[in-house]
């Protein structure tokens, strides 16, 4: 199989293909997306980590200088939205920014969640098991993520419906290659979620609270405050990148215990449920066996060489997480689903600079939905039929996942 984005077939398996990849070498031009796949472990580790790339490159070149062309005006809302939140800003905006983020954005705050999350997620759980199944993508996956992200912000209840489209839409923009009326989606909602998010904010200087967004207009060091802008970017930001992982790496791994029943039985076995410590341990092995972000796209701003090639300044190198997470070079028998794996630096949430801000309170989210899914108290769940593959590779998931008790 080779190396297609658009096809069905290699986004429902794309794993042969990286094979064929990794053994054509380190980096491997590809005509069709116009980029550098690099689909090796240890590169793509090196390559998140080498400040000769960047998710931008304005912050050194123009458009013109650097040999691309600027987006059309009317996508300029996308755009502001995406280049001042934290992943494809570049430093010092990017340490600048981290660094108030992470003030606000805190362990404590995380460990704060911690309740709230596990009764979100027992509820979830409790409703499917009392309908006797139906499709776990929407009725868990999807709504868990999105109401702590909601929780944490401080969004009222009556608004959290408005999050998961904004989202979804915006991150449209994320594919490769999308067309007019992706691109007119993600305007939209970017126009549309940015205005809410400034109400919000001037909502919470008139009254802070102990939300986010509070802690967001709080945050200060030696060289100032966020901007209001910063402040939406990195909102939207953590929906954005917060659930997309979460509801992924949820109904994928499902997808995967499923195909894998022994291995499913050996974790649901324990009395009162699956041990905390091998839950955790599991769930890293999901998110490696079947990586929600495929692809991490990187502009080259001085020349590199990856192995004998040297990719030259102005290329684009697709950092293959997915082919990465499956590297027989790191990984002993990557192909085999091991929820014990000990040794497990998987890339899920990238490395370097962009390392994923919200990893903890993704994995606390995925131990919860999982852990209540999986209580031995109630029935087993069963698949209904096989699932479809969504239309997009970058952020890889399922249409749905139907269930039964």
């Amino acid at each position: 199989m080779r190396f297609d984005p658009w096809d069905a077939a290699f986004v429902a398996d794309p794993y042969p293909a990286y094979r064929e990849l990794r053994e054509q070498g380190r980096a491997v031009w590809c005509e069709a997306t116009g980029q550098w796949l690099v689909p090796h472990y240890a590169d793509v580790s090196a390559l998140l980590r080498d400040r000769r790339l960047g998710r931008t490159y304005l912050h050194r070149f123009s458009h013109e200088e650097f040999g691309r062309e600027a987006p059309p005006p009317e996508h300029e809302p996308f755009h502001v939205l995406n280049g001042n939140g934290l992943l494809d800003l570049e430093d010092p905006a990017h340490g600048r920014v981290r660094r108030l983020v992470s003030k606000a954005f805190t362990p404590r705050m995380v460990e704060r969640l911690a309740p709230s999350v596990g009764r979100l997620a027992r509820e979830l759980a409790d409703g499917l098991r009392s309908a006797g199944g139906g499709d776990l993508l929407t009725a868990v996956a999807e709504p868990l993520p999105v109401a702590v992200i909601a929780e944490l912000l401080g969004v009222p209840e009556a608004d959290r419906g408005l999050l998961r489209p904004w989202s979804a839409d915006i991150c449209g923009m994320f594919e490769l290659r999308p067309d007019a009326q992706t691109a007119r989606r993600a305007v939209t909602a970017s126009v549309e979620f940015s205005a809410y998010l400034r109400e919000l904010i001037a909502e919470r200087r008139k009254d802070p609270g102990t939300d986010l967004i509070s802690a967001l207009i709080a945050a200060h060091d030696d060289e100032g405050r966020l901007s209001e802008q910063e402040m939406i970017s990195t909102c939207v930001l953590l929906l954005n990148a917060g659930h997309e992982a979460t509801v992924n790496t949820t109904v994928n791994g499902w997808w995967a215990l499923f195909r894998h029943p022994g291995r499913l039985a050996a974790l649901r076995a324990r009395p009162g449920g699956p041990d905390p410590e091998k839950l955790s341990t599991a769930v890293d092995e999901l998110m490696r066996y079947d990586t929600p972000l495929q692809m991490f796209e990187r502009w080259v701003l001085d020349d590199i060489r990856v192995g004998d090639t040297v990719i030259p300044r102005g290329a684009e190198v697709a950092l293959l997480f997915g082919s990465a997470n499956r590297d027989p070079a790191r990984f002993e028998d990557p192909d085999v689903l091991d929820l014990e794996r000990a040794d497990n630096p998987h890339l899920t949430f990238g490395a370097g600079i962009h390392y994923c801000l919200g990893a903890p309170l993704a994995r606390l989210e995925l131990a919860a939905s999982f852990g209540a899914l999986l209580d031995p108290a109630g029935p087993p769940m069963r698949l209904v039929r096989e699932p479809q593959w969504r239309e997009g590779y970058v952020i890889r998931g399922l249409r749905e996942l139907l269930v039964e008790f």
